[in-house]
């Protein structure tokens, strides 16, 4: 299956058109369409994967596995550790700016701080 092909079936599976894959991605809205005649860039084509929450391996036909995910299910990520870093996170396809990573964080701690005092 060609790669255009592999991107408009996850698109559909997950509710996208195409423009919608490219505005999440944050390319031109017309630029997966131009897939069928040149091919994209790796950074192009990880944005893509990444909004699709495939990997690049599984639209460029390397495999038939769709997973994502380099994270085991047993794999615990400690949200303070990746707020605190310099980690880019995202929601939706979207950078999480600097200022909400600091409303999420004082969220989080007003939960757990709640969530202790239950339990004591």
């Amino acid at each position: 299956m060609a790669l255009i092909d592999r991107v408009k079936e996850v698109s559909k599976k997950n509710g996208y058109s195409l423009t919608d894959v490219a505005i999440k991605a944050g390319i031109g809205e017309k630029s997966i369409y131009a897939w069928t005649k040149r091919e994209p860039t790796v950074a192009t084509l990880q944005k893509v994967a990444d909004v699709l929450h495939v990997s690049t391996d599984y639209l460029l036909g390397r495999t038939d596995d769709m997973n994502y995910s380099s994270i085991s299910e047993n794999k615990q990520i400690d949200l303070k550790d990746a707020l605190n870093d310099e980690i880019m996170l995202a929601f939706d396809g979207r950078d999480i700016p600097e200022t909400d990573k600091i409303k999420i964080r004082e969220y989080i701690e007003l939960l757990d701080l709640k969530r202790r005092s239950e339990h004591e």
